[in-house]
Formats: structure tokens, C-alpha cells, sequence
């Protein structure tokens, strides 16, 4: 039996309520709205899932693959039957002028996670972040209406920026997946060895490597900054909220000394209740 739109819909809130950590998705975006955020944060969660968690370690590819044919079908109108995530999707589709090639796009990146482990530049990671973080802002701003190119590229320069926060935070949980999202390039400019890294080992040359990409990544912050106050004012509670949470992340890894191996920087529900009155008020620091 096929779900209602409703019950497809409820199932992405769950999924997304139950993951988003740093960077609360919806909070701010009207409800008529917010259930097509939701579905496309499933959709990503899920497919974000197969390239990553253990379980799925014998057949990501397939699993990937079949998400696309899914959405392949769904972009047609066509749903299997029982099928919840892809009712939500389909009826998105339907509703918003949200290009389908995003959700493409994020395919791509999750496919990408499956083969690519190491990255030789910091090009290379902007090019990952393409594909696995600037669809995300563009899917929130067509859901909204904005197809300004300008305000656009202003997205893509704060979600790369999300991106990288949290390839920073996860340093060594990537680690332990035999991943490692620091350029190449960069580490052996710092003198920081894949040995270093695989010891977990804090020392003046990581610091000065994280201090460099924390720097690099608050600059995409502020370059994306002007985008806030081109936006309605409630999605710019959203975006702000999006532009802050991760910054107070990055001031974390400082605060911490760069050690991300002992603790994860991450913002504890306290920190995000800070959050709220400068975004309420407009006013983002």
C-alpha cells in the first residue's frame, strides 16, 4: 500500500529531526515549506548513510545506484508502492521549483565518499563540496523563489564553509573510516605526515595546519555573509542560524587547542539558545 503524502512526509521529519546536530534544519522556515526541507534532508541523510556507515560496507554502490533509478522514477511521477522517502521526494518535485540535478548532484558526492579517500588540494575538496554541500542551500533558496545568480554563488560560499566545518570537527572520526578531508598540499606545507595524523599526534605543525584551514573557512563565512540581508526575513533567521552555528564551532577547535582526536567540538543545546537572540534580532557577529 502506497503512504499518503502526509505519512511520507512525517517519515523524512523523523528522520531528519533525529540526525541534524550543529546546523537544525527548518527551525525557521514556514511550515508550508519546511516539510519539503525535510524531505530533501532525508532523502541526503539516507543516501549519506549507505556511503558511510559500516552496515551498508558490502553494497554502497548498489544501494546508491538504486536511490538514483528511485529518483529517476520519481522525477517521472512514478513511485514504487510502500515507498516513503520517495513519495516525500516525488511530491517535492511536484510542488517546488527545486531542480531535480541537485538532488543529482548530491548522488554524485555520496558516490564520490564510496571511492575517493584522500584529496591531493584544497581544489579538490572545493570540488567535493560542489556536489555534497552547495545543492543543499540552493534546494532552501529555490524553495523560496531566489534565482538571482549573485545570491547563489553567496550560498555556495556559506555551505562549502558548513562543509568544511564539519570535515574539521570529524577529523577523527573520518579517521577511523580511513578518510581524511585535510588537502594534501596543506599538510605537507605544516610538515603534518599521514603518520602524524594516523598517531593522532598534536603538535605545533597540526595546529598551525588546523589554525590555516580554520582561517580559510571562516573567510567563505564572511564572504557568503551578504546573503542574510538579501533574504526574507525568516529564512534569514534560518541562514543566520546556519552562518552561527558552525562559526561557534570553529571557535571550539581553538578553544580546545585543535584537539579533535580527545573530543569532538561540537554545540551542546545551551549554545544554541545563545544563537537565538542575535538571530531574532539580525543582528549576526
Amino acid at each position: 500500500m502506497s503512504p499518503t503524502a502526509q505519512e511520507a512526509f512525517k517519515f523524512c521529519e523523523k528522520i531528519a529531526k533525529s540526525h541534524y546536530e550543529n546546523f537544525p534544519v527548518g527551525w525557521f522556515i514556514p511550515k508550508v515549506s519546511r516539510k519539503f526541507v525535510y524531505a530533501v534532508y532525508a532523502f541526503a541523510r539516507m543516501a549519506d548513510d549507505f556511503s558511510d556507515e559500516p552496515r551498508f560496507e558490502s553494497d554502497r554502490t548498489a544501494r546508491l545506484d538504486d536511490f538514483g533509478k528511485r529518483l529517476d522514477l520519481a522525477m517521472t511521477g512514478q513511485v514504487a508502492a510502500g515507498d516513503f522517502l520517495f513519495t516525500a521526494l516525488m511530491e517535492t518535485l511536484e510542488k517546488t521549483d527545486i531542480p531535480a540535478k541537485l538532488l543529482k548532484d548530491l548522488l554524485t558526492a555520496f558516490r564520490m565518499d564510496t571511492a575517493k579517500k584522500r584529496y591531493k588540494n584544497y581544489q579538490e575538496l572545493q570540488s567535493y563540496c560542489v556536489y555534497s554541500a552547495n545543492p543543499i542551500g540552493r534546494i532552501v533558496l529555490a524553495l523560496f523563489g531566489y534565482k538571482d545568480p549573485k545570491l547563489l554563488s553567496l550560498s555556495d560560499q556559506i555551505c562549502t564553509g558548513i562543509q568544511l566545518v564539519n570535515h574539521w570537527q570529524d577529523i577523527a572520526v573520518d579517521l577511523a573510516k580511513d578518510r581524511v578531508y585535510l588537502p594534501e598540499e596543506d599538510m605537507n606545507r605544516f610538515g603534518y605526515s599521514y603518520d602524524d595524523l594516523y598517531s593522532r599526534k598534536i603538535n605545533g605543525n597540526f595546529q598551525a595546519l588546523l589554525r590555516f584551514e580554520i582561517s580559510r573557512t571562516r573567510s567563505l563565512f564572511f564572504e557568503g555573509k551578504p546573503l542574510l540581508n538579501a533574504l526574507h526575513r525568516k529564512l534569514r533567521w534560518q541562514v543566520g542560524l546556519m552562518w552561527l552555528g558552525p562559526m561557534k564551532v570553529l571557535e571550539k577547535i581553538e578553544e580546545n587547542g585543535y584537539d579533535i582526536f580527545h573530543k569532538r567540538p561540537s554545540l551542546t543545546k545551551a549554545n544554541l539558545i545563545r544563537l537565538f537572540l542575535p538571530i531574532l534580532f539580525g543582528k549576526f557577529s
